[in-house]
């Protein structure tokens, strides 16, 4: 999992304690040489497009990015790092 989904997991004070200690034992994507700048290049080419770019997706994007791993959302907002950089998207949206 990219480390940012995990701080972004664990951020909601509902998490059940349980599921904190569960999630914190999956095992963490690494972060590679020049990551940042890759991250923050990538940001760019999407707000270039004047689309929707949140650094926090951002990151995530760019850590799927540099492992060749899809990622899986239930984030509109992430189609538009599929358009700029190619990220493979598996997509769950919330049936009605």
């Amino acid at each position: 999992m990219p480390p940012v989904v995990l701080a972004e997991l664990l951020s909601n004070p509902g998490l059940p304690e349980a599921i904190a200690e569960t999630l914190s034992e999956l095992p963490l994507l690494e972060i590679q040489p020049g990551y940042w700048q890759r991250a923050g290049a990538l940001r760019a080419s999407v707000l270039a497009r004047r689309r929707k770019a949140r650094l926090g997706d951002a990151l995530i994007a760019q850590n799927c990015l540099d492992h060749s791993l899809p990622l899986l959302t239930r984030d509109r907002d992430f189609r538009s790092f599929s358009e700029a950089a190619g990220l493979d998207l598996l997509i769950s949206f919330p049936t009605p």
